[in-house]
């Protein structure tokens, strides 16, 4: 029989109270608060000079006037867009800083500064409270380390994201109206032209390989062939793809004309930018520019552009290149019946081949019953592969010491010319001094950013790059095919394998695989 041990409750818990013994929380000897400032300045020319030298002045006056404060660095963006975090580089170098750990607080003058889209306002400001990174917003006079601070936050942020959106919509209200009166003009320069006193004016360093690209399309390259030209050539210090000649080939800029509103922006937010396919107005404005190629040049580009689309034996022209059997045989086109067919040179030649020969036209119909699944279906798988790339580029951005070496001698170039151009403007810096000083940091800018571009330019980067171009090509793509786009299928198609004659695979430009069936005529 066992004994039972009659024991008093408190006793008890007594008996099992753990001992505490507190141990006082350690003072930081002599760490000094890293301090950085993030802002956006002005897109106005004039008056991003002023503001970006003011608010430099301001933070460093401010940072450094803290004993218990280490000035990081202070970062600038250009006020072109609020909404999207992605276009601001100085925000994502300021981010990727904060997650190597180099920053523990960030200054901003307004949450209106820090990002006009909610969403990604409190992603950042979460993703920086998780690396022990504070943000004050010195209007608000908000410090994110506060408990409440992320309501108070998100109210602001929802503010200025009405704001925002109020004034784009003006923006673009100022744009259609200078559009209708043919004299909106671009911002930004094409390859082959400068911006001179809010004109366009050829670049006659830029403007021969712009001729270049025109001659070498009329001789019978097409855009792929010119782009691997450049890049072997090393042109410009810059990589080429086959959409960038493309866009030179399509732009009538070239010529010395302008078509506005090619793209348009949505109303509804997220702004998004699209292809206008007729939803908006277009105006043509001719002699709007100098041109660099002749009217005569340029018209002949695009008569050829027609006749290489709608060629219909445009697949057996690069029959060597496109197609594979599945045995491993060759793959040749012959006509039957006056109609163009694909044969396995195994089973012409050696009978060792079950695949009979192929309809050309039920191979393209193929590739039109897949071209619509990938535009409706597709996206998805394309969009998270994208992804999966963007985040692998990023670490790299983040660990790789010569492309964060690379990112601040880009940052402290343009801070350079940007005080150069102030200072000129105040009349402190002689004009032919300014012309020799700023001629070089220019290109030591292009030198960096090109050196970056070349060591970012990985196997996964280059998928990565063409799995952002075919988005963008089956984005402004039509709904569905109704007959063969030679154009669609050389942009989204590296190659065809023929499995049976009942099936084919796919392999798109970004290595991505999609089987479709073969239906066979009834004879």
């Amino acid at each position: 029989m066992e004994k039972k041990l009659l024991v008093d409750g408190s006793v008890a818990l007594a008996e099992r109270q753990p001992r505490v013994i507190k141990i006082a929380a350690a003072e930081r000897q002599d760490a000094l608060l890293r301090v950085a400032a993030y802002t956006r300045v002005s897109s106005d020319s004039a008056d991003q000079l002023h503001s970006f030298a003011a608010q430099n002045r301001y933070y460093t006056t401010l940072i450094s006037g803290k004993t218990e404060w280490q000035l990081v660095d202070i970062y600038a963006d250009e006020g072109l867009s609020g909404t999207a975090s992605e276009k601001r580089a100085s925000f994502q170098r300021m981010m990727a800083d904060c997650r190597r750990g180099l920053i523990d607080q960030i200054l901003v003058k307004s949450i209106s500064r820090f990002a006009r889209n909610t969403k990604d306002c409190l992603a950042s400001i979460r993703e920086l409270k998780e690396l022990g990174v504070n943000v004050r917003f010195e209007r608000e006079g908000i410090d994110t380390n506060q408990v409440s601070s992320e309501l108070i936050t998100t109210i602001y942020a929802a503010f200025a994201q009405k704001e925002s959106e109020s004034i784009s919509g003006n923006r673009q209200w100022g744009y259609q109206r200078s559009m209708e009166q043919g004299t909106f003009n671009t911002y930004n320069a094409p390859v082959g032209f400068r911006m001179v006193a809010g004109k366009l004016e050829v670049d006659e360093e830029e403007a021969p390989t712009i001729r270049r690209i025109f001659n070498e399309y009329l001789n019978g390259c097409n855009s792929r062939e010119i782009s691997a030209g450049l890049n072997k050539d090393e042109v410009l210090g810059r990589v080429w793809n086959s959409k960038a000649v493309d866009y030179i080939l399509l732009n009538e800029r070239y010529a010395g004309n302008a078509l506005l509103q090619k793209r348009y922006t949505t109303d509804s937010f997220p702004r998004q930018k699209k292809r206008n396919h007729g939803e908006r107005e277009m105006y043509y404005v001719a002699g709007s520019n100098c041109a660099i190629v002749s009217q005569e040049t340029f018209d002949r580009a695009q008569k050829l552009r027609k006749e290489r689309k709608t060629f219909p034996v445009s697949l057996h022209d690069e029959s060597s290149r496109k197609m594979r059997c599945t045995c491993g045989g060759r793959i040749r086109a012959k006509q039957v019946n006056q109609k163009w067919h694909w044969c396995c040179c195994n089973h012409d030649e050696k009978r060792s081949c079950p695949i009979t020969a192929i309809p050309e036209a039920q191979i393209q119909e193929s590739f039109c019953r897949m071209y619509y699944k990938l535009k409706h279906q597709g996206s998805a798988i394309l969009e998270q592969m994208l992804a999966n790339f963007n985040e692998i580029r990023k670490r790299k951005m983040l660990w790789s010491t010569d492309i964060v070496a690379l990112n601040k001698k880009i940052s402290d170039l343009s801070s350079q010319n940007q005080t150069l151009a102030f200072l000129k403007q105040q009349g402190l810096v002689d004009p032919d001094i300014f012309i020799s000083k700023s001629n070089g940091l220019t290109r030591e800018l292009q030198q960096a950013k090109a050196e970056k571009e070349k060591q970012l330019n990985t196997q996964s980067d280059m998928t990565a790059m063409k799995t952002q171009e075919m988005l963008e090509t089956l984005g402004n793509g039509p709904e569905y095919l109704e007959r063969f786009d030679a154009e669609l299928f050389g942009e989204l198609v590296e190659k065809i394998i023929i499995e049976s004659n009942d099936s084919v695979r796919f392999v798109l430009k970004n290595e991505l695989e999609v089987q479709e069936s073969i239906e066979r005529t009834v004879r």
